[in-house]
């Protein structure tokens, strides 16, 4: 995943509002009046939210006659958690790496 990508998806994430939206897409498809009557704002303010999160690619809109339906989308959450992955994997291991010098210097200590 590119470093654009990477912010148009954490910069949809960082939002609430949106993150709601994702929690309760995860149930499954909803029309836009249903997700807007989970929440106290205005159908336009959940429009913008779910253009935000269709721009960065964690949900999908389908027209269906009059309505508009909002599915989530899996890709552009699993590029971002494999980027965190890799960092967590990073900063574990040196979490590690950590722990090994400072018990072997406790030990050195206790051995005095």
């Amino acid at each position: 995943m590119d470093s654009q990508s990477l912010d148009t998806v954490f910069s949809a994430l960082s939002d609430p509002t949106r993150r709601g939206l994702l929690a309760r897409l995860a149930e499954g498809e909803q029309n836009v009046v249903q997700l807007t009557a989970a929440f106290d704002i205005s159908q336009p303010a959940i429009s913008r939210h779910i253009r935000i999160l269709d721009e960065a690619g964690l949900v999908r809109r389908e027209k269906r006659g009059r309505e508009t339906f909002v599915m989530a989308q899996t890709e552009a959450a699993q590029g971002a958690a494999a980027w965190l992955d890799h960092y967590v994997r990073f900063w574990s291991q040196h979490f590690d790496r950590m722990d090994d010098i400072l018990s072997r210097q406790q030990e050195d200590r206790n051995d005095r």
